[in-house]
């Protein structure tokens, strides 16, 4: 669909997508203020984070860790998304809901533990750098 030109067209489709970027953020808030697990994650990106800039790591590493940090905060607020969905529209235990959810969990471990295979091997010769540096002087 091609949508309509004009100005008051070009408004509407901002005001549009300025919706869809404040729901998101709603949602990202919400998993924030209700999702421990994910205030975890965020807690060792921030880690992650703080390492690479006081390393001043090149730019392919910082490409490297912010994709691992996306993916695991991603499956992480999707893991959330659908326990919400799942407990909300089915409240009583079931073990293929059970399944479901494990599975969902399942996704997250996938990519936090490849995440901090990534982590060692994009930030551990810098830090071995580092630390030798220190000590031998």
């Amino acid at each position: 669909m091609i949508p309509p030109d004009g100005p008051r067209a070009q408004r509407q489709l901002l005001a549009r997508w300025c919706d869809k970027f404040s729901e998101a953020g709603d949602g990202f808030i919400f998993g924030l203020r209700t999702q421990e697990s994910l205030r975890v994650h965020l807690g060792f990106a921030v880690a992650v984070v703080a390492v690479a800039a006081g390393l001043q790591v090149e730019a392919w590493r910082w490409a490297l860790l912010m994709l691992c940090i996306a993916a695991v905060v991603a499956s992480e607020l999707f893991n959330s998304a659908i326990e919400q969905l799942v407990r909300t529209l089915h409240p009583q235990r079931a073990p293929a809901i059970a399944a479901v959810l494990h599975m969902a969990a399942a996704a997250v471990l996938v990519n936090a533990a490849a995440a901090v295979v990534v982590g060692l091997v994009v930030l551990g010769p810098p830090l071995l750098d580092w630390i030798s540096a220190k000590l031998l002087p």
